[in-house]
């Protein structure tokens, strides 16, 4: 098989969905909604806890950056769909796919820091009240923001400069909608093992630490209230973590089975793929909107002030 170097190499072909063109147009119009709802709710949520100074606390602060997370993972993936499912020809330029593979990793990565954080955040309210001032000042809060985005910058510039030096074969067809780093692999000629060895050194430690800090914070959550003696009490600390133990269990079990299984081009990668950088950008602002009364709340006031301007 003849080899192709990564530098002469003008674009790959990504065909992660069907070719029939009535699924694509579906297929379009369904990510086309999924886009929007995940623009507008996002946006939403940045607007109002930017406007709203009830919602100027550490959690709101650590939520404000999720949502812009989950916007850029969304602008990283959904457009490039869209313009596919559009076009005949489904190219991304080597440059772009490498550029795409980057933000995954920063994105990604940022938010299961993102998660962890505000995991912790959750167990200082609940298990140490009295002290969640001293635990979460308003300095430390910014700087476990800084670290989470610095550990996913960290990810990407680990990454994505050494998959810069892999050669191709003739096969340039990648059998996903998207440039992730295990779709490339396959494809190259040259030797990935050093490419596997350093992803799974930097995606594994920072995962399962993320991970395991989280479900750490939430066993001593659940360890609190189940000790608190109002019913009233237990049920209100429950609806104020559930929506982060869904979004937490979405995010992370989806993400570990696209990165740890090893590349096939089956259905079951897509389908971790959309849950993790499609659905759950989707859903972050709505679960936490909705179940949330301060959001709420914080909503309907600034729905009434601006009703007021218009009278």
């Amino acid at each position: 098989m003849a080899f192709v170097n990564h530098s002469t190499m003008a674009e790959f072909i990504l065909l992660g969905f069907s070719a029939d063109p009535h699924i694509q147009a579906l297929l379009f119009v369904l990510f086309l909604v999924i886009y929007f709802l995940t623009l507008m709710g996002n946006l939403m949520m940045l607007l109002v806890i930017r406007t709203d100074s009830h919602l100027h606390t550490p959690m709101y602060l650590f939520l404000s950056h999720l949502s812009f997370i989950d916007l850029c993972f969304s602008s990283v993936i959904v457009p490039k769909i869209l313009e596919n499912l559009l076009s005949k020809k489904k190219a991304i330029s080597v440059e772009g796919c490498l550029a795409q593979s980057f933000f995954v990793f920063v994105t990604a990565g940022t938010e299961t820091c993102l998660l962890s954080v505000m995991a912790y955040d959750r167990y200082a309210a609940i298990c140490y009240p009295l002290l969640y001032g001293q635990m979460m000042r308003k300095e430390q809060c910014v700087q476990l923001v800084w670290v989470s985005w610095s550990l996913g910058i960290l990810d990407g510039l680990i990454n994505i400069p050494l998959a810069t030096t892999m050669d191709f074969c003739e096969t340039q067809t990648i059998p996903h909608y998207s440039c992730e780093l295990p779709s490339l692999f396959p494809l190259s000629c040259s030797d990935v093992s050093t490419n596997l060895i350093v992803m799974f050194c930097s995606i594994i430690p920072h995962g399962f630490a993320t991970f395991f800090s989280v479900f750490y914070s939430y066993g001593c959550i659940v360890s609190t209230i189940m000790s608190i003696s109002s019913s009233l009490g237990r049920s209100k600390a429950f609806s104020t973590c559930s929506s982060h133990v869904v979004t937490v269990s979405l995010f992370y079990s989806s993400a570990f089975l696209r990165y740890l299984m090893p590349p096939s081009g089956s259905p079951l990668e897509l389908i971790f793929s959309l849950q993790y950088n499609v659905i759950t950008p989707m859903l972050n602002p709505l679960i936490y909107s909705l179940k949330n009364k301060e959001v709420k709340a914080a909503l309907k006031r600034m729905v009434g002030k601006n009703l007021q301007c218009f009278r």
